[in-house]
């Protein structure tokens, strides 16, 4: 295959893709019912010129009919005057419009069914016309219904369902992890508080000494009256004295 044919076909095909993207079935139907309506309109002239004809040649027929019995008459009355050469005229005459008439009676059934055919045509396409409007309508509403399924349908994908999910739990995840926070501060904060009150209530190593040593040199101050030996607190006594 030529670059020039390869290139001709990738042509026709875009084309016809343009084409088919670019059709609008209600356009096109009512483009054709206009169409149709219009091939109605001429062969309703066409009848009606067909009419027309057939009524001028059944007045030609008749017309040479009547001449034909004219000239019979006439053929008659010449033989009554013992005129025989005119009636031999019109009698010739006679032969002639009888003529003109067979001939005319020819055209004239060619012109009935010519007609009839026209008319049968005529009531064919009224009924076809009359079903293509039914199908356009439906067809229509078809197309309609199919175009607003299709536009939902995108609408329905360009929306990101899941971004405002997502969006929430993040946000869960977010306050989560605040609360989590919010809880060990408190912890951390409990937890100071409760050591200073354990340090104030607990006091220092140095303030057990001062008052070891106060009841030491003051056994009054005992919270015992009267105390029971120890040897080791005895002891003790003694080496904090020397001290």
């Amino acid at each position: 295959m030529g670059l020039f044919d390869r290139v001709s076909r990738v042509v026709r095909s875009w084309l016809n893709a343009l084409v088919g993207a670019a059709e609008d079935p209600e356009k096109i139907l009512e483009q054709t019912l206009i169409e149709m309506q219009d091939n109605l309109v001429t062969l309703r002239q066409a009848v009606a010129q067909a009419i027309a004809s057939q009524k001028r040649l059944e007045q030609q027929f008749n017309q040479n009919q009547q001449q034909a019995a004219e000239w019979e008459r006439r053929a008659k009355i010449a033989l009554q005057h013992g005129d025989e050469q005119l009636a031999l005229e019109a009698l010739s005459r006679k032969k002639t419009a009888l003529n003109a008439a067979m001939a005319l009676k020819g055209q004239l059934e060619q012109s009935v069914t010519q007609v009839e055919a026209l008319k049968k045509q005529m009531q064919q396409l009224e009924s076809k016309i009359a079903e293509a409007r039914t199908r356009k309508e439906m067809l229509v509403a078809r197309a309609r219904a199919a175009k607003a399924s299709e536009q939902l349908q995108q609408t329905f994908s360009s929306l990101n369902i899941n971004a405002p999910m997502a969006a929430f739990e993040r946000m869960e995840e977010r306050v989560q992890e605040l609360e989590a926070r919010s809880q060990a501060v408190a912890e951390l904060n409990s937890d100071t508080l409760e050591a200073k009150f354990a340090a104030l209530e607990a006091g220092s190593v140095e303030e057990d000494l001062a008052r070891l040593k106060a009841e030491l040199a003051n056994p009054q101050l005992s919270p015992s009256s009267t105390p029971a030996y120890d040897p080791e607190l005895e002891a003790l006594r003694r080496q904090l004295e020397k001290n």
